[in-house]
């Protein structure tokens, strides 16, 4: 499919639904060790990125990434947590994502770019582990069991952002490859 269609459109609703729920299961793995939630990037490039790419790959049009965040701020809105912390970053991923894929002419370079650009949509919920630590610290407290909060932020040394942004990108592309050759899509 290049286009939007009736087809395409309700393939693009259930990559939307699979992308949301794989979005949580990477959220939802943070909870079992700190270790997992600084690692959310890392989960994501490989929990996310065979969905994205092959929706990429199935509608070659605008949309597709915008499709994906909709599905990722809805998911917001029903574990009510639909904050400018998380929902601002999903926004801006989307329309960076939209862009490349357009620049790139919906060609296979810009639908990696895109899938890596959007195995970001939850940074507004663990970069906060870097930008806001006192807050981040305070929630697991409050929220997580004993010594969850003392574990976090010793799992989460500045160096360490750099280390999951690149291995998460790195499994990403390496994700949206094999995902390319086991369901035989066209690059």
């Amino acid at each position: 499919m290049k286009e939007w269609n009736k087809k395409s459109a309700l393939w693009m609703l259930l990559y939307a639904v699979l992308y949301a729920v794989g979005t949580a299961i990477v959220c939802v793995t943070g909870a079992i060790t700190p270790v997992l939630f600084v690692c959310y990037q890392i989960t994501a490039g490989i929990l996310l990125s065979g969905i994205i790419i092959y929706a990429f790959r199935k509608v070659k049009a605008p949309g597709v990434a915008a499709c994906l965040g909709l599905a990722m701020i809805l998911l917001l809105l029903l574990i009510q947590d639909a904050v400018a912390w998380h929902v601002i970053p999903v926004i801006i991923i989307t329309v960076l994502a939209e862009a490349v894929r357009a620049v790139f002419k919906y060609n296979w370079t810009g639908d990696v770019i895109g899938t890596v650009i959007m195995t970001f949509s939850s940074f507004g919920y663990y970069g906060q582990i870097w930008f806001n630590r006192d807050y981040t610290y305070e929630c697991a407290v409050e929220e997580m069991p004993s010594g969850y909060a003392d574990g976090l932020m010793a799992a989460s040394p500045t160096w360490s952002l750099i280390v999951v942004i690149v291995v998460g990108v790195v499994l990403s592309v390496m994700i949206s490859n094999v995902t390319a050759k086991l369901f035989k899509i066209d690059r």
